[in-house]
């Protein structure tokens, strides 16, 4: 397109009232140009590889206000989604587990590791009564009700428990 790119079209058309529905077709499925076509108003984004047959249904959709996505796409969107979810999951853990102490939050990756009381004190050279006082301690930081949860909470927050 003379003087301009396919994005800055539809962003400038959308913007009109009254603006049609628009299907982006293009070459490039990197995330960019997908997202911003998306926030543009874009009712869809295909590949150029599309079969005609699918590209005419896709018109169509777009123009009854159903969105449509070619499934390279939808593939990297709900990628990105997950991905999202995962990092949003993973810095929540990571902030529950910055009000332990340091060694407790030692003793919660070794919890995360399934490690027993006699093999934390063994590993820490402290007594398997100072374990449970730190474990009950961790547990009550973290308003939690057993080991396991504390566990789960270490691999929710992607840390590796020590070798």
């Amino acid at each position: 397109m003379p003087g301009t790119d396919g994005l800055t079209a539809t962003e400038t058309l959308r913007r009109r009232p009254g603006a049609p529905q628009v299907v982006v077709l293009t070459t490039f499925d990197a995330d960019a140009h997908v997202l911003r076509a998306l926030r543009a108003g874009a009712a869809g984004f295909l590949l150029k590889d599309t079969p005609p047959d699918e590209l005419v249904l896709a018109v169509r959709h777009a123009a009854a206000g159903r969105p449509v996505l070619s499934p390279e796409v939808t593939r990297r969107l709900i990628d990105r989604v997950a991905e999202t979810d995962r990092d949003s999951t993973r810095a929540a853990a990571r902030r529950r587990l910055e009000c332990l102490a340091e060694r407790e939050r030692t003793i919660a990756l070794d919890l995360g590791a399934g490690r027993s009381n006699a093999e934390i004190a063994a590993r820490h050279h402290i007594s398997v009564a100072t374990v449970k006082t730190h474990v009950s301690a961790i547990l009550t930081k973290l308003d939690l009700n057993n080991r396991v949860q504390v566990a789960l909470l270490v691999h929710d927050a992607g840390l590796s428990p020590p070798v």
